[in-house]
């Protein structure tokens, strides 16, 4: 695997980490990519992603010409309306910005172009857009994640079966949440799906749970609930430990 699809398969699964796996380029979970629109455009031609976009040029499609064609009198559209399609007509291909009239503002232009769009009677060659931007999975993206993640547990299981698995003890988990902590800069509150990630080679969930029962029972750690779960994705809030009251025990908190 190259660098550059090495990029674009980290890029998915942080896309995938987010809430309902859509976000805005802005995120910090992105600061990291240096050419990230370029890989937005590269996943979004394999489909795996699509993102909000802006309209570059425009042009009439053979079904404008033909409305044009048709008697002013008759015409099922506004006057406004007719006057932009024959701007654009004349123009052969014209950027929005380029199509001003002294009673249409850009919003109300940019409205009625994408009304030509969805109705046939223009094509547009659009981009990403330059301004909170937006990213999402596909349900074909989601699906490609799902097989490879299913693919790296049959590697790992075969891996496993190969060489025993020396299984951490209480004190070297409570090191490992003191160091992701450190890490992830959680300030001693540290969300336990990372605890998760990086101890599910070593570890079941069940067992991991009991180890931090037991911690918690020695008075090394805190078990906390969550209450706003806004900031979380669905996987990463699966990872709390479940309880019959209801709330879930989603934070560590070394004492």
């Amino acid at each position: 695997m190259n660098s550059t699809h090495l990029d674009e398969l980290k890029f998915l699964l942080k896309l995938q980490a987010c809430r309902n796996y859509r976000a805005y380029l802005t995120n910090p979970s992105f600061k990291s990519f240096r050419a990230k629109d370029k890989i937005c455009q590269n996943l979004a031609s394999d489909r795996l992603v699509d993102f909000s976009r802006e309209i570059v040029a425009v042009k009439l499609t053979p079904a404008g010409q033909s409305l044009l064609k048709v008697s002013d009198n008759t015409l099922p559209i506004s006057e406004i309306e007719r006057k932009l399609l024959q701007k654009i007509a004349a123009a052969k291909k014209i950027a929005p910005s380029q199509l001003k009239f002294s009673k249409l503002s850009a919003p109300e232009r940019d409205v009625l172009l994408q009304s030509f769009l969805n109705r046939g009677l223009i094509a547009a060659e659009t981009r990403l857009k330059r301004q909170k931007a937006e990213v999402w999975l596909t349900p074909e993206g989601q699906h490609c994640l799902a097989e490879l993640l299913q693919q790296f547990q049959h590697l790992r299981q075969a891996t496993t079966t190969l060489s025993p698995v020396i299984k951490p003890t209480e004190t070297e988990v409570l090191e490992t949440i003191q160091a992701l902590d450190q890490e992830v800069n959680s300030h001693n509150y540290l969300p336990i799906f990372h605890l998760r990630q990086k101890l599910q080679t070593y570890l079941s969930r069940d067992e991991l749970d009991e180890i931090l029962y037991q911690l918690q029972r020695q008075d090394q750690i805190e078990l906390r609930a969550i209450v706003h779960t806004q900031d979380y994705s669905a996987e990463q809030l699966n990872a709390a430990i479940q309880t019959r009251s209801g709330s879930p025990l989603f934070f560590i908190k070394v004492i």
